[in-house]
C-alpha cells in the first residue's frame, strides 16, 4: 500500500520561506517521477514542481526561481523548498506519485502566506 505523508506547512509572512516534506512508504521514490501540486481556496489543483528519476526538475513560470524540488533517497523523501513566498502561494500543497497505473496523493499540508 502506497502512503505519502506531507509535512512542513504553516503560516509565513510574505517574502518568507518554508520547506515541505513528503515521506513515502510502499513505493521507492528514486525510481519514480514525483510531483508537487497545490490547491488554493476555491480553485483547482495545479502542478508546481516535478522531479524525475534521472534528477530532471521542472516548474511552472509562477514558481520558477522561487521553488526547488529535491529528493533524499536514503529517507525516501521529497522536499519542496519555497522562497520569496507571496500571498498567492497560499494553498494546500500535495505530493503525488504514479505507481502501478494509478496516481497516489498525500493528505496535503496547508501553507498560508499572510502578514
Amino acid at each position: 500500500q502506497v502512503q505519502l505523508v506531507e509535512s512542513g506547512g504553516g503560516l509565513v509572512q510574505p517574502g518568507g520561506s518554508l520547506r515541505l516534506s513528503c515521506a513515502a512508504s510502499g513505493v521507492i521514490f528514486s525510481s519514480k517521477s514525483i510531483y508537487w501540486y497545490r490547491q488554493p481556496p476555491g480553485k483547482e489543483r495545479d502542478w508546481v514542481a516535478l522531479i524525475r528519476s534521472d534528477g530532471f526538475t521542472n516548474y511552472p513560470n509562477s514558481v520558477k526561481g522561487r521553488f526547488t524540488i529535491s529528493r533524499e533517497n536514503a529517507k525516501n523523501t521529497i522536499y519542496l523548498q519555497m522562497n520569496s513566498l507571496k500571498p498567492e502561494d497560499t494553498a494546500v500543497y500535495y505530493c503525488a506519485v504514479d505507481h502501478n497505473g494509478r496516481r497516489f496523493w498525500g493528505q496535503g499540508t496547508q501553507v498560508t502566506v499572510s502578514s
